[in-house]
């Protein structure tokens, strides 16, 4: 064996990682905290993970600061308008509105959190995600059933990929659900739109004038 060569240069390393690596991709997000060795692999293979997907229409979104990677479907330039449109790979999903709107409230925590500089992770209660709901909310609602709607919405975030469920502690049966907000949300709630945040609100605030139909969030 060369004593110059190294497992793990990419060159090295074996044809099933790179395999691996794209059939993970395509099925959901990858996080370098869930799997450090397909992570390790990603960074010295995104050259050739990019080339390949790029064949699919799909482009490779790669954050190494925040630790996360997933792909996305590649933005049609306009001189690509007349040209027969590729199917969608990945595809989108519609939201309802009181989904978008936790999500909004969402980032604009994680965003607040990111400024006072402390911990690197989010964690918000059940009863704290309530809380950021309950403003948009009509006076007077069934308390029991509201708790209810806002599972219906935490667990479609959760679906999304935008919030992780922590376990509990060991031995701990009653102590209440807690959520890590997952650092992704910053790719699909950006900057830009976070700046126009008031915008947005004014525009839910309109929409408020009925009562908010939460049951619409597993839409």
């Amino acid at each position: 064996m060369d004593e110059t060569s190294s497992p793990t240069d990419a060159a090295a390393l074996p044809p099933a990682d790179l395999s691996n690596l794209l059939i993970g991709l395509l099925k959901t997000v990858l996080y370098r905290e869930s799997d450090e060795r397909m992570w390790a692999a990603l960074l010295n293979l995104q050259a050739r993970v990019r080339d390949y997907v790029a064949v699919l229409n799909l482009e490779l979104v790669l954050d190494e600061a925040e630790g996360y990677a997933f792909l996305k479907s590649r933005a049609e330039a306009a001189s690509e308008e007349a040209a027969p449109r590729l199917a969608r790979l990945v595809a989108r999903r519609p939201l309802s509105f009181p989904v978008s709107l936790l999500l909004a409230l969402l980032r604009k925590k994680l965003a607040e959190f990111d400024a006072g500089g402390g911990d690197t992770r989010l964690v918000l209660g059940r009863d704290e995600i309530a809380e950021l709901m309950r403003v948009f909310l009509p006076d007077g609602s069934n308390e029991a059933r509201l708790m209810d709607q806002i599972d219906t919405l935490i667990n479609k975030v959760l679906e999304l990929g935008f919030l992780h469920k922590l376990k509990a502690a060991s031995g701990s049966t009653s102590a209440p659900a807690s959520f890590e907000v997952r650092r992704i949300l910053k790719a699909f709630v950006d900057a830009q739109w976070l700046a126009d945040f008031d915008q947005h609100l004014a525009a839910y605030q309109a929409q408020l004038a009925a009562p908010i139909a939460l049951e619409s969030a597993d839409e």
